[in-house]
């Protein structure tokens, strides 16, 4: 018996390993591996913040500024949670009365608060004379030298075909209308003379260029700024020194002839 039972013991062994075998044989072996397609894998748990909700997005709105990365935000909000709450409150009006009352002025497209930028309201700047620049950033650089005291055109950039930056998107057309039509410019003072005072780069040069074909045949001078300034350099960090010498020296922007 101990025999018989040892055998039918050892045959029923065999034939579960069989199975066992065949079993293995027929399943893929990416479903004994990988889980079933049905199973979802766990989310990723998110990481809370160290900071309150209002901290955190006054950081991530800091860091939206040119020049800020997060670090420089977190210290720029936390000087603002030392500080006291007039300081801060003063900050966020200066903000809030920015973007409410500053506009572009309505002749040479400077900033302003009102319909006319000081400038232009001024009756006595030379209105006959226009100085051209990009931005306002260098009309107020030009402004600090008080060697000129005429009016001035602003640009509102460069062209730059690679940026995708034409004739349409810059105020040049509004400067044509001025040099046209003298109700264009305050006073009704014919414009006699229009001063190129672009940044001496490829993109300034070029504008130049462009300005200076434009304006052929308006009947009135046309000039640029001294080559005082540097090739490569921005107005803004020219000291006065350097924009007094190229005011004073500016000279005829010369024409090709035509064909």
């Amino acid at each position: 018996m101990s025999n018989g039972r040892g055998i039918a013991t050892t045959t029923e062994s065999q034939r579960a390993a069989s199975l066992a075998t065949s079993g293995d044989a027929e399943t893929p072996r990416a479903s004994r591996t990988s889980p079933p397609a049905h199973v979802a894998s766990a989310p990723v748990a998110k990481r809370a913040s160290a900071y309150p909700s209002a901290v955190d997005r006054l950081i991530a709105e800091l860091a939206k500024l040119p020049g800020i990365g997060r670090r420089s935000a977190e210290r720029l909000a936390f000087y603002l949670l030392k500080s006291d709450e007039a300081t801060a409150m003063a900050l966020a009006k200066a903000v809030e009365d920015v973007k409410r009352t500053v506009r572009h002025c309505g002749v040479c497209w400077s900033l302003c608060d009102g319909a006319l930028c000081g400038i232009c309201a001024d009756p006595t700047r030379q209105r006959e004379i226009v100085l051209v620049v990009e931005q306002p950033k260098d009309l107020l650089a030009l402004e600090q030298t008080g060697m000129y005291k005429g009016l001035y055109h602003v640009l509102m950039g460069r062209l730059s075909p690679l940026e995708g930056i034409g004739a349409d998107v810059l105020t040049i057309a509004s400067l044509l209308e001025r040099v046209a039509d003298s109700s264009k410019n305050p006073g009704g003072v014919p414009i006699k003379e229009v001063v190129l005072g672009l940044n001496p780069t490829l993109e300034g040069d070029g504008t130049a260029l462009h300005l200076g074909e434009a304006l052929r045949g308006k009947r009135v001078a046309v000039t640029r700024l001294a080559r005082g300034l540097p090739s490569g350099s921005q107005l803004e960090y020219a000291n006065k020194a350097v924009l007094a010498d190229a005011i004073v020296g500016r000279r005829r922007v010369e024409q090709s002839e035509d064909v």
